[in-house]
């Protein structure tokens, strides 16, 4: 005997929908994400490499962290002391020539316990909490970066940033420039964390280490939309337009789903 539909079957029901089948809008819904994903297939094919931030440069990191100062935001990953291994992909947006402004990136992911991944992507934009949902382009490496859309936490709105470590050695104005430092040194980044008007409080650490080869970097696919950590998600049109965004130009480069904990460089 067939089980009851339930509230979601009855008032599909109601409506002249048989239960199983797809709303309208659910329809509509699907019908986009096809279209805005095959679209930026499209584009990728066409430029021959990833639709955004093409043009980078990848790391071996370490992450530390130490644990939000002041009230806790409820994502136990920013507010509990722990140290993480870690990929960095530094990139230009355009790309415009080294040393000419762009909008640059960020990319780091956590290679967390079992299998999983936090990937925080972030761009060039201002420190103050008016300019921090904008993308800036600059010249130099070491600034801040910003997630410009913002985490939802319960009902609360937070912003990441990876911040310039005033006593790190210097990135410079170009890839090759990143990629030397490195190899001189250790170069560092402040991992943040602030409300919409709040200040940047401190929680963490990210340490550069060696330049991962040309082959890894172009097989990197980050996905920061279904590789959070627990407590923190991403909502709104303009998160389900990256995520349809990204899905697309990973499958044209041919780049699998990858969630970070299976080795530590592949991402």
């Amino acid at each position: 005997m067939a089980s009851p539909p339930g509230a979601a079957g009855i008032y599909r029901a109601a409506r002249g929908t048989a239960v199983g089948m797809p709303t309208p809008s659910e329809s509509v819904a699907a019908g986009a994400a096809v279209a805005v994903a095959g679209a930026a297939a499209v584009l990728t094919r066409r430029r021959g490499a990833r639709l955004l931030h093409p043009t980078g440069r990848s790391f071996t990191a370490e992450v530390m962290i130490w644990g939000t100062p002041g009230p806790p935001t409820g994502v136990a990953l920013l507010d509990e002391p722990g140290r993480h291994r870690a990929t960095v992909r530094f990139s230009r947006g355009v790309p415009t020539p080294d040393g000419w402004p762009d909008v640059l990136g960020l990319a780091v992911r956590l290679h967390l316990a079992d299998a999983r991944a936090f990937d925080l992507l972030v761009s060039s934009s201002g420190a103050a909490p008016v300019l921090r949902n904008v993308p800036l382009p600059r010249r130099r490496f070491a600034g801040t970066y910003s997630t410009i859309m913002p985490f939802r936490v319960g009902t609360r709105r937070l912003w990441l940033a990876a911040l310039a470590d005033p006593d790190s050695p210097d990135l410079g104005r170009s890839l090759a420039e990143v990629a030397a430092a490195t190899r001189a040194d250790a170069p560092r980044l402040v991992l943040a964390v602030a409300s919409a008007v709040g200040p940047w409080r401190p929680f963490g650490q990210v340490t550069l280490g060696g330049q991962l080869d040309a082959r890894t970097d172009a097989a990197l696919a980050f996905d920061p939309v279904r590789n959070l950590p627990a407590g923190l998600r991403v909502v709104g049109p303009l998160a389900w337009l990256r995520e349809q965004t990204y899905r697309g130009s990973r499958r044209a480069r041919g780049a699998v789903d990858q969630s970070g904990g299976s080795i530590g460089v592949a991402v």
